[in-house]
């Protein structure tokens, strides 16, 4: 690995802040060098609305990252997010003649490829084809079917679509500041390779990526990828609701959103006075912490009943045992899991990173679980890369080597 390839950004471009991640990953690992985060300007819901803006945020965001680390960054994974991200299940499959022959890895290639080739609008673009199980002469539940032997082959995949302009004006946001995106992810996804155990993706459960201006849902059981779907409901929605309801600036309702908000009445440890800034010149106020309850709980409802009522669509609310796992910005708001576990009747947990070598105390926050989760992507994805012979030659040469 060449000295620029052993290092490799993460970039997390959400509604509230953009983040960037360094990590060395010259042997197999990844290993922290260094962390920036900036305010994120011309981003909203996931989608780029001011690109000359989103692009000075990364660029900041970037720069400190750099300085801490003290090496420089030229390719970075990115991660996609938004109200334009949707989740389809498909099947295809190939047959393999007409007497049962072994299956290799060319054939699970070409059952995949059927299993994707689904209709999509000019607009829309796929983002991830994630295979669930295979299928050998209709025997089902299959993880692997190579060596195996069979006369057909189909696949169960999770295809992930977004807006082809979205996931562009991201890229080209990115490319702007100077780097060069080596990897897109679907950020639950990735939030997923950073706080999910293996139990709980067997087992069968939801992990919430709340974030500023949605909020990002994905479904495992069996270990594989079930279902991905995104809510219009993130954290600024519960500021904004409290700088409306209380006449404060937006700024103001976010500060004291995080420090005495809270999602549940039940779980309000006491009614108490606090002083907010008013709107223009006007003079401070005093309210009571129970004003903002009233506030934040029933968005906190209402954001809950949403998920519930997508994951009974999908019919997947008796499939996940496990629970839900709450990550991003919006997992600290207090109660919230407390109210979750009322609402949807499931064990519930904040997200605590994990995974990246010498990783500082402060990135196991839930925050930051899709930014560590891309890092941890995107150094799965170059040993994949390392792996695989990229040429002609290449392969000529690994074929002889092994003779």
């Amino acid at each position: 690995m060449g000295k620029k390839e052993r290092y490799l950004a993460a970039l997390d471009i959400g509604s509230a802040k953009t983040c960037a991640l360094i990590a060395d990953i010259e042997n197999g690992g990844a290993r922290f060098l260094g962390m920036g985060a900036a305010e994120s300007k011309g981003s909203r819901k996931g989608l780029i609305v001011n690109l000359d803006a989103a692009v000075g945020s990364i660029r900041r965001a970037l720069e400190e990252a750099e300085s801490v680390a003290n090496v420089p960054v030229e390719f970075a994974v990115v991660g996609i997010a938004g109200s334009h991200v949707r989740g389809v299940n498909s099947r295809g499959g190939i047959s393999l003649g007409t007497r049962p022959r072994d299956i290799e890895k060319e054939h699970v290639r070409r059952a995949v490829d059927a299993a994707r080739a689904i209709t999509l609008p000019e607009d829309r673009e796929i983002l991830h084809v994630l295979p669930q199980e295979f299928l050998v002469d209709h025997q089902d539940n299959i993880r692997d079917p190579i060596g195996m032997v069979g006369q057909s082959l189909e696949v169960n995949v999770h295809i992930v679509t977004t807006s082809v302009a979205a996931t562009q004006n991201v890229v080209t946001a990115v490319n702007r500041a100077g780097v060069v995106v080596s990897d897109t992810a679907l950020e639950p996804l990735a939030s997923a390779e950073s706080v999910l155990t293996q139990d709980e993706r067997e087992l069968g459960c939801c992990l919430l990526d709340i974030g500023g201006g949605t909020t990002e849902l994905i479904v495992y059981s069996g270990g594989v990828v079930r279902h991905t779907a995104a809510v219009a409901i993130g954290g600024d929605h519960f500021s904004n609701d409290l700088a409306v309801g209380l006449r404060t600036p937006i700024p103001e309702a976010e500060r004291i959103k995080r420090e005495h908000g809270c999602a549940s009445r039940d779980f309000l440890a006491e009614d108490r006075a606090i002083q907010i800034a008013s709107v223009g010149d006007r003079p401070p106020r005093t309210v009571f912490v129970r004003m903002l309850n009233e506030i934040i709980e029933p968005r906190a409802q209402e954001l809950l009943a949403l998920v519930r009522d997508d994951l009974k669509r999908a019919g997947l609310d008796a499939q996940i045992p496990a629970g839900l796992v709450l990550a991003g910005g919006g997992a600290r708001l207090r109660g919230l899991a407390e109210l979750a576990e009322c609402m949807l009747s499931l064990p519930v947990r904040c997200a605590a990173p994990r995974g990246l070598e010498e990783m500082p105390e402060e990135l196991s926050q839930p925050e930051y679980a899709t930014v560590v989760g891309l890092l941890l992507y995107g150094a799965h994805a170059r040993r994949m890369a390392a792996q695989r012979p990229a040429t002609l030659v290449a392969k000529l040469k690994s074929m002889f080597a092994g003779q």
